[in-house]
């Protein structure tokens, strides 16, 4: 592996990126190891506990935790899209949208607060389950608010001086990084694993059609970017431009397009493992129901074979709940009595 400052341009040029200095060059970013090594940990702590206690986790969650979501970020932050951030747009970009699409999905999959709560003392599961489920949380995760956050920190970040005044001081770049992960984090993480946070009309099928919606708003800033006239950072970026690279408006259309191929690339995953939840829920339900209806069978039939016999019986009748409920199954199941 080899690194290259980036905050001193004038005196050194970054050499050329070929596709092996794209796959070779990495700088150290120490706030951004310090947070992938915290995440580890505390996910990996949690999963030993739980299994000390005899109580399993799937191991496709920890991989995808792993790989996608801290893989993401060490990508995003230290790989050759840091180095070259500073004198590319498209690195920066691509950089960016890992951090608000592809990082929080991998993080959601690996089902974090979930762990946090299962292993966690009671006390301190009790106050996570608190934090999660208070009045901020649901309002910043509130179905099209989360989406609407995301519009605007993607467009904040490339149409005002954020950007910019990012790329000349290390504290504001870092402080994007998480504002980014933030956000993103805002809309993936209810939808796959924190259900509580989300009203209680917004069923699988109408998470479906949000996450559909959120593939598409996340579509705009990358074509907003590849079809604006301005360019952005251009003062920066004219200043830095190293003489091997295109010239700077067509680094940003390569970067707006970049945004939007992640984006819609990243939309697909995230429906297919919302219809994944969904399928399972369906599943517990029906059998949850199955042995709700074998209960009240078994219930009927005792009653009736104790009123055959004879015997005395409670003043008032034990009635199934098909008998009662007003509902479709309910009432294919009468239909299937009378038949009989």
């Amino acid at each position: 592996m080899s690194g290259y400052a980036t905050t001193d341009l004038s005196n050194a040029e970054l050499p050329e990126l070929t596709v092996g200095r794209l796959l070779s060059s990495w700088q150290l970013d120490v706030p951004a190891l310090l947070g992938v090594v915290v995440l580890g940990a505390s996910y990996g702590w949690g999963v030993v506990r739980l299994r000390r206690r005899g109580e399993p986790w799937p191991v496709a969650r920890t991989a995808v935790f792993a790989l996608l979501g801290l893989g993401a970020l060490v990508v995003a932050t230290m790989s050759s899209l840091a180095v070259y951030d500073h004198v590319l747009f498209w690195p920066a970009a691509v950089q960016n949208i890992l951090l608000d699409l592809v990082a929080p999905l991998g993080l959601a999959l690996g089902d974090p607060l979930r762990l946090a709560v299962e292993a966690l003392p009671t006390a301190a599961s009790d106050r996570v389950r608190r934090g999660i489920s208070g009045k901020v949380v649901r309002v910043l995760t509130f179905p099209l608010v989360s989406t609407a956050l995301v519009l605007a920190t993607e467009l904040t970040v490339y149409f005002t001086p954020y950007f910019a005044t990012a790329l000349r001081i290390g504290w504001l770049h870092e402080l994007m990084y998480l504002h980014l992960l933030v956000a993103g984090c805002l809309v993936v993480v209810p939808v796959l694993t924190h259900e509580e946070a989300l009203p209680s009309w917004c069923t699988h099928p109408v998470r479906a059609g949000l996450v559909f919606l959120d593939g598409i708003v996340d579509a705009i800033p990358g074509v907003v970017v590849m079809t604006h006239g301005t360019l952005i950072a251009g003062a920066w970026y004219l200043h830095h431009v190293p003489s091997w690279s295109p010239d700077v408006q067509h680094d940003q259309q390569l970067g707006g397009g970049a945004m939007l191929s992640i984006a819609e690339l990243v939309a697909l995953p995230f429906l297919l493992a919302l219809l994944f939840q969904w399928a399972r829920a369906d599943r517990v339900q029906s059998v949850i129901l199955d042995q709700r209806l074998d209960t009240e069978l078994a219930l009927a039939t005792a009653t009736t074979t104790a009123s055959d016999q004879g015997q005395t019986t409670s003043p008032e009748r034990v009635r199934p709940w098909w008998e009662t409920e007003q509902n479709e199954v309910a009432a294919s199941i009468r239909r299937q009595h009378r038949e009989k």
